[in-house]
């Protein structure tokens, strides 16, 4: 008994190539840095509530996007909510893929 399936011209792979639906709500995680620094474990050991902790950013410099770790863009920090219970990011630039 011959259990193989004919295919006509066209229907090569047509089983099995990839749903673009299913490529598209592959989940990523975003994120928004403001800034970083560095500090050594005994200083942040002592911080408590109501410390200030000093980035390597400026006021209004461009916050970074990254996408699974990867910065794909920069932008401004906005107010979303009319009661600024919410803050958003407006993108001011894309961040091409690196040159291999």
């Amino acid at each position: 008994m011959d259990t193989t399936a004919e295919m006509e011209d066209g229907d090569v792979g047509a089983g099995f190539a990839p749903s673009l639906d299913a490529i598209l709500s592959i989940p990523v995680t975003v994120q928004v840095v403001l800034g970083e620094t560095a500090m050594p474990v005994n200083k942040l050991m002592k911080l408590q509530r109501g410390a200030v902790i000093t980035l390597d950013q400026k006021v209004g410099a461009p916050v970074s996007v990254l996408v699974n770790g990867r910065v794909v863009a920069r932008g401004e920090v906005v107010v979303v909510d009319e009661d600024n219970a919410r803050y958003g990011v407006s993108l001011t630039e894309i961040v091409g893929a690196p040159k291999t």
